[in-house]
């Protein structure tokens, strides 16, 4: 999964640990703890991958698979490295998973706000099919629900 300019998505490791749970203190209002992060490695279910370029991680994405269906969980892009096609390699990389792995049912809940992120969710195939009302807290917000079945 190279990419130009020493660039490439790979599996997350122990050694990406800290990095992202940076990221994760930095993207989101509700972070992730590094634990949490640290038992989704090492989990059964969990498929987590880094976007690194040049030694220094830029994004990461998780994909829980469970009886055959996907969730995207997480997926993170630092803000000064957005709109650079990294959330689009992440995506790319869990599709193929997915894919590969005979899962052709994927679900993910994304704030309604987001419109960055739900454009990027469409262009993968997935539709909103319901909204989770106040779902989010720090600030209070909707989440919208989408699927990509088939």
């Amino acid at each position: 999964m190279n990419a130009p300019g020493d660039a490439w998505i790979r599996r997350m490791t122990e050694n990406d640990l800290e990095a992202v749970a940076e990221m994760e203190a930095c993207c989101f209002s509700e972070p992730w703890s590094y634990g949490l992060l640290e038992a989704g490695i090492h989990s059964p279910y969990d498929v987590y991958y880094v976007f690194e370029q040049e030694g220094r991680i830029l994004g990461y994405c998780n994909l829980r698979v469970l009886a055959g269906e996907g969730e995207v969980q997480r997926i993170a892009v630092w803000p000064s490295f957005r709109r650079r096609g990294v959330g689009k390699r992440l995506m790319d990389a869990m599709m193929n998973f997915a894919f590969g792995n005979q899962v052709s049912v994927l679900s993910l809940e994304v704030r309604e706000s987001n419109e960055a992120a739900r454009r990027l969710y469409e262009r993968y195939g997935f539709v909103a099919e319901a909204v989770r009302k106040q779902y989010y807290h720090n600030p209070a917000e909707d989440a919208v629900i989408m699927w990509r079945r088939g």
